[in-house]
């Protein structure tokens, strides 16, 4: 079996062929990948591109806010502490 594929393969036509067809398959299926986003927004589902895009940028927001998060961490150490102020009671009413 592998013998007749290299020797088809060897033959400069049939290579040929075969690499036309490969990239005619590979054209196709971007069209229908296209095709297929086109249906799913309209039908108003989210696709596998737009779902991996909102990752991204739920992984970017998550990166500010620890970012974030650690610098008001270290504003808070720096601050000196605060005695708690004590409420003023006013006489009992007689």
């Amino acid at each position: 079996m592998g013998r007749l594929a290299e020797d088809l393969l060897s033959n400069p036509r049939v290579a040929e062929a075969f690499s036309v067809a490969v990239r005619k398959a590979f054209e196709a299926k971007g069209r229908v990948d296209r095709n297929m986003q086109a249906v799913l927004r309209l039908l108003n589902v989210p696709s596998r591109a737009d779902l991996n895009r909102l990752a991204t940028r739920i992984e970017a927001l998550q990166g500010s806010l620890a970012n974030l998060s650690h610098k008001v961490d270290a504003l808070i150490a720096e601050r000196p502490a605060r005695r708690p102020k004590r409420k003023k009671t006013s006489p009992p009413a007689d």
